[in-house]
């Protein structure tokens, strides 16, 4: 039987002697960072809404959330308070251009575009954007995750720190009362959603507003994972939550809606840049010249 020979003792390495001076670290000031952008004009700002909202739609698209005509997206004119740019009834969401977008009045008239739009679904964002002057833009579509959470007449639980975002500010409509079609139902909603950056529909889905494009999107986005997460985790066992002090805690930290708006860029990024976009898209990389 043949002996192993002990193991030799560990070599100790000196630490490494700097060759020179410490590097200096780069003043903050100088270290960029976007932020939400600032128009001198209104048609400016308009331009950068429709581009956003088309693009928004194609993430949307590129996500799974697009259930034949069911989505939505609207965003208010800067100019015209009362007027909403929505993406026109029956065009994929991949294929939608700022061109396409189409401009509608608080009672559904189409004031400016080709195309008709859905007209049960404009009559709930109408009547959101209506009760809630701060909002931007309002987000609604049908997707897997947030049907699961709504056909359980559920809110999203402080499981994850993503999840705060949403804690105490977003609500439950409590009732399911078919295809919304009339102003009063929009009203109804509208009124469930409160002051909240989102609300669960039951048995129906999720939506969303935001100050911006960017942000109401990210919350969407953000919303459907969160219902993904707690319906994986209660399907592998038992949850456990956050405590309210914390939730609320990480809730100011990441759920304004400037958090979203950053969280929302990357995505943004890799659209305009190529990277797995969809058709029709420019890849000249300029603000305002991304679609053909």
């Amino acid at each position: 039987m043949t002996q192993q020979k002990p193991a030799p003792p560990p070599v100790s390495v000196p630490p490494a002697v700097p060759s020179g001076p410490a590097p200096v670290p780069v003043p903050v000031a100088r270290l960029g960072f976007d932020l939400p952008p600032v128009h001198d004009t209104p048609a400016a700002e308009r331009a950068h809404r429709k581009e956003r909202l088309a693009g928004a739609l194609r993430i949307l698209g590129r996500y799974g959330c697009e259930d034949g005509v069911s989505g939505h997206l609207t965003a208010r004119d800067p100019e015209l308070a009362d007027c909403f740019w929505v993406n026109p009834f029956g065009l994929p969401f991949s294929l939608v251009t700022p061109a396409d977008l189409v401009l509608a009045n608080a009672r559904g008239q189409v004031v400016d575009g080709q195309r008709h739009i859905n007209q049960a679904a404009f009559a709930v964002h109408a009547a959101v954007h209506l009760a809630r002057p701060d909002t931007v833009a309002v987000v609604h579509t049908h997707t897997v995750h947030g049907r699961a959470l709504a056909a359980l007449g559920e809110l999203v639980e402080p499981l994850t720190q993503e999840a705060c975002a949403f804690y105490e500010d977003h609500a439950l409509m409590n009732a399911y009362t078919g295809v919304a079609v009339d102003e009063a139902e929009g009203r109804r909603i509208a009124a469930a959603l409160g002051p909240r950056k989102a609300l669960v529909l039951r048995n129906h889905g999720l939506l969303t507003v935001g100050g911006s494009v960017d942000a109401a999107v990210w919350w969407f986005l953000s919303l459907e994972r969160c219902a993904q997460v707690q319906l994986t985790a209660r399907a592998a066992g038992k949850p456990v939550p956050i405590g309210h002090r914390d939730a609320v805690a990480t809730r100011e930290q990441l759920g304004t809606d400037l958090a979203a708006w950053v969280s929302f860029q990357p995505l943004w990024r890799e659209l305009t840049t190529g990277e797995g976009s969809g058709q029709g898209w420019d890849k000249g990389g300029k603000e305002g010249h991304h679609f053909r």
